[in-house]
């Protein structure tokens, strides 16, 4: 499964840079299906294919705001060869929806 669509990169372009946002609009949601990790996506730089959002490795105090890039999404391998995966039933949200307390 590709983790970014043609689809998905018409939207980000559509709902560009959100650093003027308090609550961003999740565009996309990443996650590891056999370990942790969730990457919820507010915004992606096409030039440097890096995503800018809310990182939550463990759901604790370690969760933060920053970059990841589509690379290193696509390239991870976990448990029993499984990469990292979009949720394909995530609809967007504010990230106070998603992730209370999780404001820029």
């Amino acid at each position: 499964m590709k983790l970014l669509t043609k689809t998905l990169l018409n939207r980000f372009g559509a709902v560009g840079r959100q650093e003027e946002s308090a609550d961003p609009l999740v565009i996309a949601k990443f996650f590891n299906p056999t370990g942790a990790g969730t990457w919820y996506a507010t915004e992606f730089d096409p030039d440097s294919k890096e995503f800018f959002g809310f990182v939550s490795i463990f759901g604790d105090h370690n969760d933060e705001w920053g970059y990841f890039s589509l690379a290193e999404l696509e390239s991870y391998q976990g448990k029993f060869g499984l990469g990292i995966e979009r949720d394909l039933y995530f609809d967007e949200q504010r990230i106070s929806e998603v992730v209370p307390g999780a404001k820029l």
